[in-house]
């Protein structure tokens, strides 16, 4: 990402083309219900006008794949990142047992594209996926891309630059098999604590009463070089990095790196011996 397309997309905002996510669709009259079961938010709250951010997880709290969903006429939408697509069929299709559901995979019929920041003409699902206020554009495969005047489309590893650097935790390098929702800080943005039960429900309510997780999320800058991958020191191993972009502006490595719970200082190290200094430890909003 160039620093002129940096300052455009921070003062006027930009859309990327999602069309590559896997989208599926739940029919049936016990569709609230069912899925209700599988996600850590409430999907009675998913409705017309805005998407619903949830994540799927296993008997263990761990999450399986993170979802936005939204509601059409008699129907549920959701979508994940394309790599999910078959597993996450397979997993949602085990726990469709005597429930009068189908599901759908519809990824090749619609293009979904996300417009933010400057989007307030744009009709679509009010959408916050990288921190900012966006709208999601639905569009039929055949159909024309949408109109976006002199909004910058960002390429993928623009997209990747731009959700790094608004601290958003991303499948699957801060959230994976390995995760539990909290880890990432998804606790207000993709988990709703009074919906009732879920897979994983109970773990994940331990999590939220005693505060205690394995690991906690951060971000950092740093002047040398880093890679994911590359092991974080405070005094001992701590953790690791989990992904790395280039500031646009500034040209210092910056980026996510999952902890040992409070483990975190305002200054670390990698093995290497490149000093991190510390940004935050909870995604954006």
């Amino acid at each position: 990402m160039t620093a002129e397309l940096f300052r455009q997309i921070t003062t006027r905002g930009g859309a990327v083309d999602l069309s590559s996510r896997a989208k599926f669709r739940l029919t049936g009259a016990d569709r609230v219900r069912y899925l209700n079961g599988q996600v850590t938010n409430d999907v009675r709250r998913a409705n017309t006008g805005s998407t619903l951010y949830a994540c799927v997880t296993d008997a263990k709290g761990r999450v399986a794949a993170d979802v936005f969903m939204h509601a059409v006429e008699e129907a549920l939408v959701l979508d994940a990142e394309a790599d999910l697509r078959d597993a996450l069929a397979a997993r949602l299709e085990r726990y469709i047992v005597a429930d009068d559901v189908e599901l759908a995979d519809v990824t090749d019929q619609w293009q979904l594209w996300h417009v933010f920041g400057d989007c307030e003409r744009f009709q679509g699902l009010h959408s916050e996926r990288c921190g900012v206020p966006g709208v999601d554009l639905w569009l039929p495969a055949d159909a024309a891309p949408p109109a976006l005047d002199s909004l910058p489309v960002l390429s993928a590893a623009e997209w990747e630059t731009w959700c790094v650097l608004q601290k958003i935790p991303r499948w699957p390098h801060e959230i994976n098999a390995q995760t539990f929702p909290a880890e990432a800080g998804l606790e207000t943005r993709a988990m709703d604590f009074s919906k009732g039960c879920y897979i994983g429900q109970e773990v994940l309510s331990r999590i939220k009463t005693t505060g205690k997780m394995p690991r906690e999320m951060i971000a950092f800058e740093a002047d040398g070089a880093i890679a994911a991958g590359d092991e974080v020191w405070n005094e001992t191993s701590v953790g690791v990095v989990t992904s790395v972009v280039i500031h646009p502006e500034t040209g210092k490595s910056t980026g996510l790196a999952m902890l040992k719970q409070g483990s975190a200082a305002m200054v670390m190290h990698t093995d290497s011996g490149v000093t991190l200094r510390l940004l935050g430890r909870e995604a954006s909003p």
